[in-house]
């Protein structure tokens, strides 16, 4: 038996051998063998297409012609469905190159254009990669519909048509031939609702000027939807490109409010005066004031615009956002939230057992300072509390001072400002209960009154501009912190205003040759925030001759800092055109100059999404430095400034500041937990929170400070009971620890910004618009944290009023024509992303049902819930008008 074994081995061998070549001898077999397996009607049909095959090839043009249109027949019948590879391309594809040859051996005539079309639909399943054959034989062929041979057969052609192009324009060849099919193909798309498809071709082709040719009103809003979604990720200049193009698909249909979004995206004033001259309907003006005042621009209603004064009147205080208090109260008082808030309240000590419980009684300076914050975040905008506006008693005298004494020098200062958080948004009751600040003999609470003032009149314009009146003086004070307070009061009143006064009141002071370096630098941030994102030349130079006159020990202060970040807030994510200035940079001591360089690029590309530019910072961040740099931080903020346009990039940033927390230095992990802040304010994702949780116990006190802050951050305005919790056991944890502690408690406090109805997130309108002014702000915020010492627990804690200016209601109230509050019922829901999808998919899933006014989270997406009325804004966010729906009709 044994020895049989590899024998019969062998011969297996030997028979395996041989089997190819068997076949190869005998196709006849195989096929037969092959014939067998398909029914009799594949049978029939295969043969049938071999007999179209010999007849295409017979030299009577009349047989020829019948073989043809056969044979283009059998093609187009099957072409209509794509499941699988249709049978009469299959049962071809073997004599593919019989036809090839002879189509090169016919002579030019009709039939020869015939055999062309058959060919390029062949080419689907036959041609080799690259070669591009069926675009070849296409543009050969005859001139019928290209639609007739099925969407496969579009969609590989509009492949080829785009690889075509590219090897072209680099030959610089004619394109003219191509351009006609786009058109075709364009045409099929978009009556087949391929938008995107037809979108993507465009781009590739450089043509996006025929989309408007080709858009009706049954696909617009679907095509503009993908133009805006895609141009987040386009280089420049084709995002703009892209924008430019939904705009005019938007106009051309009569789309304001989405086309008004597209103008504040693209800072494009011109487009915005265009909607007003080309709308008449003095609602949905209205409607576009409310837009506007929400994105923070400071625009003027001209004459031209609007005939009549009472309306242009009423049209500019709706964007001078005076109905912003208002409103904000009615939510309060609909959610029943006016009960005003002590620090204790959210500190919750009761809950927390054994230390630090205890020990809270006793009253320090820092603990009030903490108190002061809490108590003016909390109560933000709702014009009471329990410190400072307590109605006074004769017999002690007033309360609200009582409070405001039981800080210390600098802390009254943020005590006395703290009464214009309180009053936010109210200007006349603010500036009449700041008043009596004013007439003290103490600096620090004419300093604070002043900033107060400021916080009032933030993000609310006024004829009259009480604001500018009342500071003006007091900047050229001697007391330094009375001209700090009145120059931060003008930077937060008239943020993003480009106001030419308040540049004529501050720039001398940057000019000065004896002002102290605090001064200074407060100066250079308001004018940042005045001009913001206006690339002023005559503010730039302003700062970089203040920073080239300050000397070597100045440069190394961190209040230095401030100065390029004020420069970097005139480029806030106008991208090239910083480049001027980071040359000037250059020039500058070394002590600064990368740092300089570092935040001028992260506000120049802030919100643009630019991978690049993440990559650069990243580059930065890898390098381990000599000790006293310190540019790595703002290129750590940068990541986060400039990812945070998209989810993806975000997502990926995310994942990025893992790596350096693990590989860092240290001047990179006290950054980390500042740039997750950024990236998620307002918005607590769980992975994040994680972090910062293990980071707010990490053995560096500075990385702990800033991640605890951070917590406050991404929770800002949530009441997220996860985070509360945190930061409760956090405050017995800390509690022997002052500065910590003091850290603690101002994120405690911002967790329950405006008791959970204000956020800090600078993007609205569904995430498409980032307000430049909010986004300062927090800029601002993130910068003072990098250096908590020095800053934040020194005597410059009111910077953390740099807040205010994100600091937005997250509401949707509803008003009638008369703008009265309307209550109707929302569903309220996730919002989930439909750009490109077939039919029409619902745009919220796990939604409930409320009445308005109501609260929108992170991520939340609002839709009328009822058809009697109208919504004149296609988002649902901030004040949006309602009109009654003529076609209603009441169900009996």
């Amino acid at each position: 038996m044994a020895p049989a074994e590899p024998n019969s081995g062998a011969s297996g061998g030997a028979i395996r051998d041989q089997a190819p070549v068997k076949a190869a001898k005998d196709p006849k077999k195989k096929d037969d063998k092959k014939d067998e397996d398909l029914s009799e009607e594949d049978l029939a049909l295969k043969q049938q297409l071999e007999l179209y095959v010999e007849r295409v090839q017979d030299a009577d043009p009349g047989l020829q012609k019948v073989a043809l249109e056969s044979m283009r027949q059998e093609i187009r019948s099957a072409t209509s469905s794509m499941t699988s590879v249709p049978k009469p391309l299959k049962f071809l594809r073997p004599h593919y190159g019989t036809l090839q040859a002879h189509y090169d051996k016919m002579a030019d005539s009709d039939l020869k254009k015939l055999l062309a079309d058959i060919l390029s639909v062949l080419a689907l399943t036959m041609s080799p990669e690259g070669e591009r054959e069926s675009l070849k034989y296409r543009l050969v062929g005859s001139e019928d519909d290209i639609g007739s041979w099925g969407h496969e057969y579009v969609r590989n052609l509009a492949g080829e048509i785009s690889q075509e192009y590219a090897k072209r324009q680099v030959e610089d060849a004619s394109t003219k031939d191509l351009m006609e099919l786009v058109v075709q193909i364009v045409a099929f798309h978009m009556k087949h609702n391929a938008e995107p498809e037809a979108v993507d071709l465009l781009m590739e082709v450089e043509d996006l000027d025929l989309l408007v040719e080709h858009v009706d009103s049954a696909n617009y809003n679907r095509t503009c939807l993908y133009l805006t979604s895609s141009a987040k990720y386009l280089p420049g200049p084709d995002d703009t490109l892209v924008l430019d193009i939904a705009y005019s698909i938007y106009m051309k249909f009569e789309e304001f409010p989405r086309a008004l979004q597209i103008a504040l995206s693209l800072d494009n004033i011109q487009y915005v005066k265009q909607l007003f001259h080309r709308c008449k309907d003095p609602l949905k003006r209205q409607q576009f004031c409310f837009i506007l005042a929400r994105h923070g621009v400071s625009f003027e209603v001209e004459e031209g615009f609007v005939a009549e004064d009472e309306e242009r009147e009423a049209l500019q205080e709706i964007i001078n956002n005076t109905k912003l208090n208002e409103g904000y109260l009615t939510l309060a008082r609909d959610i029943e939230v006016m009960e005003p808030k002590s620090p204790e309240d959210i500190y919750k000590a009761h809950l927390l057992d054994g230390r630090g419980s205890g020990g809270s009684t006793v009253d320090s300076a820092r603990q009030n300072l903490a108190a002061t914050f809490v108590n003016a975040f909390v109560n933000a905008g709702f014009g009471q509390d329990k410190l400072m506006t307590v109605p006074s008693e004769a017999s002690s005298g007033g309360s609200s001072s009582s409070w405001l004494f039981k800080n210390k020098e600098h802390g009254k200062a943020s005590a006395a400002a703290s009464l214009g958080m309180i009053l936010l948004w109210d200007v006349d009751s603010g500036l009449a209960q700041l008043d009596k600040y004013f007439h003290s003999t103490d600096t620090h609470v004419i300093a604070g009154a002043l900033l107060g003032v400021g916080i009032v009149n933030c993000n609310v314009q006024n004829e009259c501009d009480p604001a500018l009146a009342l500071l003006a003086d007091y900047v050229e004070k001697e007391d330094y912190s009375i001209k700090i307070g009145a120059i931060m009061g003008l930077g937060l009143a008239y943020a993003g205003s480009q106001n030419e006064q308040v540049r004529g009141i501050l720039m001398p002071v940057l000019a000065e040759g004896k002002t102290p370096l605090d001064v200074v630098a407060f100066t250079a941030i308001s004018l940042g925030l005045v001009f913001v994102g206006s690339c002023n030349e005559d503010v730039a130079q302003a700062i970089i001759f203040a920073l080239m006159d300050r000397s070597e020990s100045d440069l190394v202060d961190p209040l230095a800092r401030f100065l390029p970040l004020g420069l970097g807030l005139l480029y806030l994510g106008k991208q090239d055109s910083v480049e001027a200035t980071a040359e000037v940079s250059k020039t500058f001591n070394e002590k600064i100059r990368k740092h300089c360089d570092m935040t001028l690029l992260s506000c120049a590309y802030a919100g643009t999404g630019n991978v690049l530019k993440v990559q650069h910072f990243l580059g930065q961040c890898a390098q381990h430095l000599e000790k006293g740099e310190s540019y790595q931080g703002p290129a750590v903020l940068g990541i986060a400034m400039v990812a945070m346009a998209e989810e993806l990039g975000l997502d990926m940033a995310i994942r990025s500041l893992e790596h350096l927390l693990q590989y860092g230095e240290q001047n990179i992990r006290r950054a980390v937990p500042l740039a997750l802040a950024l990236l998620c304010i307002s918005n607590p994702k769980v992975n994040v929170m994680d972090t910062l949780s293990r980071l707010s116990h990490d053995a560096d006190s500075e990385v702990a400070m800033a991640a605890i802050i951070s917590l406050g951050l991404i929770g800002a305005g949530t009441n997220n009971a996860r985070i509360a919790g945190m930061l409760r056991n956090l405050s017995s944890y800390y509690y022997k620890d002052a500065g910590l502690l003091f850290c603690v408690r101002i994120a405690q406090g911002l967790v329950h910004l405006g008791k959970g109805l204000l956020t800090l997130s600078p993007y609205h309108s569904e995430r498409f618009l980032l307000s430049p002014t909010s986004l300062a702000g927090l800029v601002v915020m993130a910068h003072a944290c990098l250096d908590m010492k020095a800053i934040i627990l020194g005597k410059y804690h009111y910077v953390l009023y740099f807040l205010v200016l994100a600091m937005q209601p997250r509401m949707l109230m509803t008003v009638d024509e008369n703008l009265k509050p309307l209550s109707v019922p929302v569903r309220v829901g996730q919002a989930v992303d439909v750009v490109g999808q077939a039919g029409r998919p619902k745009t919220i899933t796990g939604f409930q049902t409320h009445s308005t006014p109501v609260l929108l989270s992170a991520g939340d997406r609002a839709e009328l819930a009822t058809e009697k009325y109208i919504p004149l804004s296609p988002i649902l966010e901030g004040f949006v008008i309602l009109k009654e729906n003529p076609d209603y009709k009441e169900e009996s």
